[in-house]
């Protein structure tokens, strides 16, 4: 495992946090989302996750390689400790214990921050993040079937949670 330094993201590292995110995009298991994300997208997004819904970045010789975030579950105020749940890691890092020390620090950020659970969607096929997520204490909770269209063909997603 790298030598990782897990921080608070900043401004600077929004383009190291956009490569990163493009990556899942199109390596395709990690988002429904099909297109790659531009400069602007990623200002508006970080802009979303301060305060409570924190971005973290894990580094290694100062080069991000990659983040997490808690993110917004719902609007309504009786989900207000429920934070779902963002890691992605750069393609070259993976399977190198990066995402399991996110998880670690944003976990402990999550219980400052009044946080009860989180909840992550993950495609069935993810065979890598299951194993991660079950590693950390995750349990899948089920299977929304056709939950989404991506590259033309139905995908569904596991729900998985975990109480903290």
């Amino acid at each position: 495992m790298p030598i990782l330094n897990v921080r608070t993201a900043t401004s600077e590292d929004l383009d190291r946090i956009l490569d990163i995110y493009n990556q899942g995009i199109e390596d395709r298991i990690a988002t429904l989302e099909t297109e790659a994300k531009d400069f602007d997208y990623i200002v508006n997004w970080f802009r979303e996750h301060q305060n409570r819904y924190t971005v973290l970045v894990a580094e290694t010789d100062g080069i991000v390689v990659g983040w997490a975030s808690l993110n917004r579950y719902s609007h309504r105020c009786a989900y207000d400790g429920v934070a779902d749940l963002s890691i992605y890691v750069d393609r070259t890092f993976r399977s190198r214990g990066v995402g399991s020390t996110l998880h670690s620090e944003l976990e402990k950020v999550a219980k400052k921050n009044n946080f009860y659970k989180i909840v992550l969607f993950t495609f069935p096929f993810n065979e890598n993040g299951q194993r991660l997520y079950r590693k950390i204490g995750y349990r899948e909770v089920g299977i929304f079937e056709k939950q989404g269209v991506m590259d033309g063909q139905y995908i569904d997603v596991m729900i998985m949670e975990k109480l903290i």
